[in-house]
């Protein structure tokens, strides 16, 4: 690197952190500022700009206020106010955060459900928020209604969106119940007190290896959040931001309405993202921003090349998981100018920002700045899924560019506390003691990663999906890098299987292809892309993968099917290790394998 590029990075850096931190100075614990009153004060500003746009729908500042001082007075009607919750059961759309933004000035907590739940999992997450009402989006009903036999006792439901006189008795029309409230703002002892250390939302993990677990959200975590996207990207109020993702997650529904209500721009939400709408939504509402997952972006390159593809008004873009062996591409095809990837998690303490663009590179932390941003990477032990410790019963810290599990160290300091989950077993789980000395107390991330001696970090994969084989570690997500590199293959989710008699897992790779995949050729691309070790022994060739709301690849179940030809109706293909090539999986060779007749 040049020195002038040095200069240039650090630059980028320091000052993107000054930014930061002067924003910062207002969130603190005591402080009962929200985002409602962010809201309230572009209402009172600029009444009539547009805050939400939703397909033809546009709410001003001003409506949006209104409507959340409806729901707030409707709250009071209810006897709901400040350490009660309400559970929001609702696709995108513009009521999703007029009722949120309403509970708040009461100073009540919204559990941000799952759209995609069912059943069992469905009522275990209303029933740990303890929410004694629920707003349910109409056409969720038939999903609540199959959660009600799973719950001891089931919140009260208002539907909104419903036709006039449709709601059923064991249901109220919650549009009624709001046209009979003024859109008067209730004021500050509505809230009784509420701070920014109050709990503001239940935001649940995707369950992608089991039920989901409800994180505990403040008003303060969810401004700092903002705060941080807000310097980074810096938009104004002439900015619109084109929101895809699920308002129910922390990545759509804080980041990115984060980006909008702190400038006074405007945020496009869409009720599901459709990649083919992506781009004709982006020139029709004449988006400056917007926010996206890593699996986001691989969608949009899959669909073929169109004139909309470039002549646009996006001038940034922020998410994560864009990885590095489609983010040059992805770049350059839809010309997007900036693209700041960060890490973090909803429960987590640990968030960096690649505020320079560094291909690749999930945030930065130079060495200077460890002790503001205390994050580290330690030793890991994939076997054993825990931290190697020294004789003195430390963690030894990796090297430049040794991947082990990323860590952030606790304090008081705003965005640096976990707030943990409702469940204090779960919330135990996630805290490592004695990791740089004696008696300090870190937070596990689960995520493996290396970080370089300039500072970048670099995810490599989650804990549990990286496995042994052959005495090696293989990281899921390097393996699927390398066959996304295949132009036929359009998915791939890779995990590891067990084999009888052999030590580790197998690699077992789960691929959506279009018509010119050719299996026969596959072992010759891998060949120069991946150790033998790491070469996938399995091929699953599905119609589709199973992803979260997220966009978050499920493995639990390809992991139980595993390779049996017998039990998988799809196509299955085995590494013959004698000719080295994919051949179909017959039941012959399945038994063959199991039976120890073949070594992979």
């Amino acid at each position: 690197m040049s020195l002038t590029a040095a200069i240039r990075r650090e630059y980028i850096y320091i000052s993107s952190i000054l930014r930061t931190l002067w924003l910062l100075r207002l969130v603190k614990p005591g402080s009962t500022r929200l985002i409602c009153d962010i809201v309230a004060a572009h209402a009172k500003k600029n009444p009539d700009a547009p805050a939400i746009l939703c397909g033809e729908e546009m709410w001003t500042y001003a409506q949006l206020d209104a409507r959340a001082n409806a729901y707030a007075h409707w709250a009071m009607a209810q006897g709901i106010g400040k350490g009660q919750s309400v559970a929001l059961l609702m696709e995108n759309r513009p009521d999703f955060i007029a009722a949120w933004l309403g509970m708040f000035k009461v100073g009540a907590a919204v559990a941000l459900i799952n759209t995609n739940l069912m059943g069992e999992a469905l009522a275990h997450s209303i029933a740990i928020a303890g929410a004694g009402h629920a707003i349910v989006g109409s056409e969720l009903k038939g999903s609540f209604d199959g959660a009600r036999p799973f719950l001891k006792e089931a919140p009260h439901a208002w539907l909104q969106g419903v036709p006039a006189g449709a709601a059923e008795q064991e249901a109220s029309d919650l549009d009624i119940a709001l046209a009979a409230q003024p859109g008067t703002d209730p004021g500050l002892a509505a809230r009784g007190g509420l701070t920014a250390k109050d709990r503001a939302f239940f935001i649940y993990t995707s369950g992608t290896t089991g039920l989901p677990k409800a994180a505990n959200f403040s008003h303060m975590r969810m401004l700092f959040m903002m705060t941080g996207f807000f310097a980074a990207l810096r938009p104004t109020a002439a900015d619109r931001i084109y929101d895809p993702l699920p308002l129910y997650h922390s990545t759509g529904g804080v980041c990115a309405v984060g980006l909008a209500f702190f400038s006074g721009g405007a945020l496009i939400i869409k009720r599901r993202f459709s990649a083919h709408e992506f781009w004709p939504d982006i020139h029709r509402h004449g988006a400056t921003m917007f926010q996206y997952v890593g699996e986001l972006c691989r969608y949009l390159l899959n669909t073929p090349p169109s004139p909309l593809d470039r002549g646009h008004k996006i001038r940034g873009i922020t998410g994560n998981g864009l990885s590095s062996a489609i983010w040059p591409e992805f770049q350059a095809r839809f010309a997007i100018p900036r693209i700041v990837e960060f890490y973090g998690a909803t429960e987590s303490n640990v968030s960096m920002l690649n505020y320079d663009g560094t291909v690749g590179a999930v945030g930065r932390v130079p060495d200077y700045s460890e002790k503001l941003l205390p994050t580290r990477v330690i030793r890991f032990d994939v076997e054993t899924e825990m931290p190697v410790r020294g004789p003195d019963g430390l963690c030894i810290e990796c090297g430049p560019d040794e991947v082990g599990e990323c860590v952030g160290g606790m304090s008081k300091r705003a965005g640096r506390e976990f707030e943990g989950y409702t469940n204090r077993a779960d919330s135990d789980k996630k805290m490592l003691r004695d990791v740089l000395r004696k008696g300090d107390v870190w937070f596990r991330t689960g995520d493996l990663m290396r970080r370089d001696g300039h500072g970048y970090f670099f995810f490599v994969d989650r804990i549990g999906d990286t496995f042994r084989w052959k005495g090696e570690n293989v990281a899921t997500s390097e393996v699927a890098a390398a066959l996304g590199r295949e132009p036929s293959i359009r998915e791939a989710n890779v995990y590891g299987v067990h084999v009888p008699g052999a030590e580790g897992r197998a690699g077992m790779a789960a691929l959506v292809v279009d018509a010119a995949f050719d299996v026969t050729s596959l072992a010759a691309h891998l060949k120069p892309r991946l150790p033998a070790y790491a070469r996938p022994i399995f091929l699953r060739l599905t119609p589709a993968l199973e992803v979260t709301g997220t966009f978050k690849q499920r493995k639990i179940d390809l992991v139980r099917d595993g390779f049996d030809p017998a039990a998988i109706a799809d196509p299955l293909y085995w590494l013959n290790p004698a000719f080295g090539n994919y051949e179909p999986l017959t039941p012959a060779h399945y038994a063959d394998i199991v039976e120890g007749r073949v070594k992979l």
